[in-house]
């Protein structure tokens, strides 16, 4: 039997199989598409994600493929600088085309052992005390011990599921192509500065190979988004909105978005969990949408790999619902207020003239970024050390770096005491003796002076799960994340 079966070859599923791999679980990811799509839908990866391609030993292969950019503009359109000095080691925008960052994920999984069946939809579920049993469109019948629907916003898992999905329909659509335009570049960039003047809703833009990807507000709100639109419906927008249609034609892609914003009422059901857009939808503003569904991969990978193996201290899976669900609801309340900002509406545009004076506030900007970006996201781990619940950026340690130290995906133990253990759990917890010397089952990593701390557990998704210098202390925590001491 399978361990766990996934439904949805996105980055949110591709993530997940690479994490489960990492522990040796048997993963088969079942996506419908018979090919990858090529559609550029996300155009980047936020820094809490790269940071997560950092502590994997991915993002070399990354930066390969990408550009940095360390520009503003990502709340709700307004024009501010980048933030100076943020918590990260990774202070920019890896811009890097959707389809792109799924095929690297793809060939990763593919190299851990992954099994992706392309071609393969589900169509049916049905689960016991034991496992999952899953029915594709091929007539195949499938056997898991787990199951999980990281099959988009539309996703057939929930539904056969019978999760609530709360929240509120689309009011606005908009259209997204790949085409070619007869228009010249510089005429075509001096109708875009004036257009996004006044919306922000507006854009068109090279994608290369001389193709543009263009953006337009659509004229009402389809009944199914599923069905793409026209060459004309498309030309049509852009008249209107723009005055030209800058002789668009010959799409490669075209497609219709909404603003629906909805959250899934519970990630877990028995043996059946949602991660991704399966869980929540909502307008893409801020390019979050993407980055949150592989920060829920990255949450839920561990924990559930854990399950699986039977060390999984008791409520470990169900953390995964309680942490990530408020994060998602808090993604879903700044682009319910970007979209109120990108409104061309009298009262909302003064409403967007002073969220930008405020954002002149350097506390403003950081803070608005942070929620952008993930990296202010701090799990409820109880009262403590400042740091409990936050991921932690990477620092030097020696000659070394924290998250050449987390590739494996395990826990890890910063000791700069020297005199710490992680007996009885070092088939789940590495250590790194801050001494200067290897300790038990440690490596060497200088003496940790950017840590500011005596010591810092750390799950295997680098968020701060104890702070201090006690033994004991450090002794009631760890049966907390990594269940009991091996005997």
């Amino acid at each position: 039997m399978t361990d766990v079966i996934i439904a949805g070859g996105g980055p949110t599923g591709l993530m997940l199989a690479c994490e489960l791999r990492l522990h040796g679980l048997r993963v088969q990811v079942l996506e419908k598409e018979a090919e990858p799509s090529g559609f550029v839908r996300a155009l980047g990866l936020h820094v809490r994600s790269i940071e997560i391609m950092d502590q994997r030993g991915l993002l070399e292969r990354f930066l390969a493929h990408g550009r940095k950019y360390e520009t503003g503009g990502f709340f709700a359109a307004l024009d501010k600088p980048w933030p100076a000095g943020l918590d990260t080691a990774h202070g920019y925008v890896l811009g890097i085309p959707q389809p792109t960052t799924e095929r690297l994920l793809a060939e990763h999984a593919t190299a851990l052992g992954v099994e992706i069946r392309r071609g393969s939809a589900l169509t049916g579920l049905c689960q016991d005390a034991h496992g999952v049993t899953v029915a594709t469109d091929g007539g195949t019948r499938l056997r898991a011990r787990y199951l999980v629907g990281c099959d988009g916003g539309r996703s057939t898992v929930r539904k056969l599921l019978g999760v609530a999905f709360p929240g509120e329909p689309s009011r606005v659509d908009t259209l997204l192509g790949e085409m070619r335009l007869t228009a010249a570049p510089e005429a075509v960039a001096a109708v875009v500065a004036e257009v996004r003047a006044v919306e922000k809703r507006f854009g068109v833009g090279p994608l290369g190979d001389g193709l543009f990807r263009v953006v337009v507000p659509a004229a009402g709100v389809s009944a199914d988004r599923s069905v793409p639109p026209t060459l004309d419906e498309v030309r049509q927008q852009l008249r209107a909105v723009a005055g030209t249609d800058f002789g668009v034609h010959a799409p490669r892609r075209l497609a219709r978005f909404g603003d629906a914003t909805r959250q899934a009422e519970r990630y877990r059901t028995g043996r059946v969990l949602l991660a991704g857009d399966a869980a929540h939808v909502h307008p893409p503003l801020g390019g979050q949408g993407l980055n949150l569904g592989v920060q829920d991969a990255f949450n839920l990978g561990w924990k559930l790999a854990a399950e699986v193996a039977g060390w999984a201290p008791a409520g470990l899976l169900d953390s995964y619902h309680a942490e990530r669900h408020p994060v998602a609801a808090a993604v879903l309340d700044n682009t319910r207020a970007q979209m109120q900002l990108l409104s061309t509406e009298p009262g909302p545009r003064a409403v967007r003239r002073l969220v930008a004076e405020l954002m002149d506030c350097e506390e403003v900007n950081r803070r608005l970024i942070g929620k952008i970006t993930a990296i202010d996201v701090r799990y409820d781990f109880g009262e403590g050390h400042r740091l409990l619940g936050r991921r932690l950026r990477d620092v030097r340690l020696g000659r070394r770096r924290l998250y050449e130290l987390m590739h494996a995906g395990r826990g890890l133990l910063l000791d700069r005491t020297g005199r710490l253990s992680v007996a009885g759990w070092t088939d789940r917890v590495d250590r790194v003796d801050g001494s200067g010397t290897p300790g038990a089952h440690g490596t060497s990593c200088g003496d940790g002076g950017e840590l500011g701390v005596p010591a810092v557990l750390l799950r295997p998704d680098g968020h701060v799960a104890w702070v201090g210098d006690d033994q004991r202390s450090l002794d009631e925590q760890l049966p907390r994340w990594f269940g009991a001491a091996a005997g």
